[in-house]
């Protein structure tokens, strides 16, 4: 469990706000979390509902042994409601429910709280069904919407939330971090590039699933350019296997982007920057037969891949297209 003492190390402008808000208790209704993937939006919400709820605090700190903070921590706080899109987009009915249940006095006390991930997401519908909620407040009730994108969160939202803006993570900083903790550089470095949030970092360094990942992605990049008849027999044989969930396969995408970006920094010169520090030989090789267009073509051939996976494309198919336009590239 982490303080807001060791979130200021992530995000120390936010965490200075929150905290001193708590401590005045005078925490507004509604708040906008904006910020790219990983910079803390949704550990930042969980703990500020351990702040709104524990029983025991110590100024803005929650105690997090309490019964309100371990069931916040765990996920199974009865008045703690967190809505995430149904398939592409938050709908009507999502919000509508949360609505059902907050018509009913909290289980255990009149606070509650909602969080809402990808807020961008929302349909029409859903956006105006919570507009309502920011519109007529509750006494206890504290909403926090998430997004990395407010640019696509209706203005009349944004004008009845308090908006604060996540900062990326500085990723050297973050790397030190994960080799201090005893990771080894090769998998820091390229977790550095895949995430800024420590959370999320641990989650993928549970087991060796990131350490084979990575082994199959650099096997991928390698028979595209030297054997790309084995590309596909590889795929069938190691990747589909390793990579099964839609969020397993959205990461892997993200690693051959990353091998993309670091072939096209070896090309510039860049080799300080590199996620996979420890292939320079490989991508000084590749780099050799690649301009900087059509390695650039192939990202956004990866990107392009990326957005087909959100709309429930076949994950294999989507692969061997992806494979074979990075091949023809």
């Amino acid at each position: 469990m982490q303080t807001w003492n060791e979130l200021k190390e992530i995000q120390p402008r936010i965490t200075d706000l929150l905290v001193k808000t708590l401590e005045k208790n005078r925490l507004a209704h509604a708040y906008l979390f904006e910020g790219s993937k990983g910079t803390g939006k949704r550990v930042v919400a969980l703990h500020l509902a351990k702040s709104f709820f524990c029983e025991k605090s110590d100024g803005a700190n929650p105690c997090l042994e309490c019964s309100n903070c371990r069931r916040i921590e765990h996920g199974n706080h009865p008045d703690v409601h967190i809505i995430e899109p149904d398939g592409l987009s938050i709908k009507k009915h999502q919000v509508e429910h949360l609505q059902k249940e907050f018509s009913y006095r909290g289980v255990e006390s009149a606070k509650k709280v909602y969080i809402v991930e990808h807020a961008d997401l929302m349909t029409t519908g859903a956006a105006n069904s919570i507009l309502k909620f920011l519109e007529e407040p509750a006494t206890e009730t504290l909403a926090i919407l998430l997004t990395e994108q407010g640019s696509k969160v209706l203005p009349t939202i944004h004008s009845r939330s308090q908006h604060f803006t996540f900062a990326p993570l500085a990723r050297e900083n973050f790397l030190d971090k994960l080799v201090k903790d005893g990771n080894s550089n090769t998998i820091s470095s390229l977790l550095a590039s895949l995430t800024t949030s420590y959370a999320e970092a641990e989650q993928l360094l549970e087991g060796d699933w990131i350490a084979q990942a990575r082994t199959v992605v650099i096997q991928l990049m390698e028979e595209l350019y030297t054997r790309p008849t084995q590309v596909l027999f590889t795929l069938q044989e190691k990747w589909l296997p390793l990579f099964k969930e839609k969020s397993q396969i959205d990461l892997g995408l993200d690693m051959i982007l990353l091998w993309l970006r670091d072939l096209m920094f070896t090309k510039v010169g860049k080799v300080d920057s590199l996620s996979y520090i420890d292939q320079i030989d490989l991508l000084q090789q590749q780099a050799l037969t690649s301009s900087q267009e059509t390695i650039s073509q192939k990202m956004s051939a990866v990107l392009y891949a990326k957005r087909q996976l959100t709309a429930n494309v076949n994950p294999q198919l989507l692969m061997e297209k992806l494979l074979l336009n990075i091949q023809e590239g």
